[in-house]
């Protein structure tokens, strides 16, 4: 269970223009499922996984994974927590360019001292889960829209995290291509993945296989509900 207790996170807290951007959340998210995250720009949707993610720590509240807090953990620590734990999949892939797809996906796993040549097996591993081993050795720009995204999942599962967290994944995706995607989140968590993505999409929130949805408004909570 991922639980998060009066979750408040202030930007330029003090001055003039300070903003906030969630407000006071309590939230129990279930492991195993797929969770959704909607809601219109500035709903507090991205803050909230960022902050979920160990990517950013809130102004107040706490967070519990599996019963182990992490909003209030040493910077080193709660890195290893957010490599070992979480695989992210961002907006905008945020892959490197002028290196190859198989060197894209392997550079999570670095730091964790693992040997190049398990983690080299285990990019091309996935690789070929998502039908794309016959890419490995391209450049990643040469790459379409979908195939980036594949290689975003491929580098977010590198270190066979529990939780994988999606930032509007389908932003930049046809229809075809986002029901691709959510089939490859539903195939996941069968596999005993927990999925949170952030998405205004319907066809996301909708999609068969979503557990529940979370709706988010102004920083705050506005529902909550089961299934699609």
């Amino acid at each position: 269970m991922i639980e998060l207790f009066q979750i408040t996170k202030i930007f330029n807290m003090g001055k003039a223009n300070a903003f906030i951007a969630l407000r006071e959340i309590d939230l129990r998210v279930h492991m195993g499922c797929v969770t959704v995250f909607k809601g219109p720009s500035g709903s507090g949707k991205t803050t909230l996984l960022s902050i979920i993610g160990c990517m950013s720590r809130p102004t107040s509240g706490r967070i519990t994974v599996d019963n182990r807090e992490t909003t209030s953990l040493p910077e080193r620590f709660a890195a290893r927590v957010r490599r070992d734990t979480f695989g992210f999949v961002f907006q905008n892939y945020n892959l490197i360019k002028g290196i190859s797809v198989l060197e894209n996906i392997m550079i999570p796993a670095y730091p964790t001292g693992r040997k190049h040549a398990t983690v080299k097996r285990r990019a091309k591993e996935l690789l070929r889960r998502l039908n794309m081993e016959t890419k490995s050795n391209e450049r990643v720009e040469t790459l379409s829209g979908g195939e980036q995204q594949r290689v975003a999942i491929s580098r977010a599962l590198i270190n066979n995290p529990s939780i994988i967290i999606a930032d509007e994944p389908t932003a930049h995706l046809d229809t075809d291509l986002s029901r691709q995607f959510m089939e490859i989140m539903i195939n996941l968590k069968e596999n005993g993945k927990t999925i949170l993505i952030a998405s205004h999409d319907q066809l996301v929130s909708n999609y068969g296989g979503v557990d529940y949805n979370v709706g988010l408004r102004d920083g705050e909570i506005v529902e909550e509900r089961t299934g699609q």
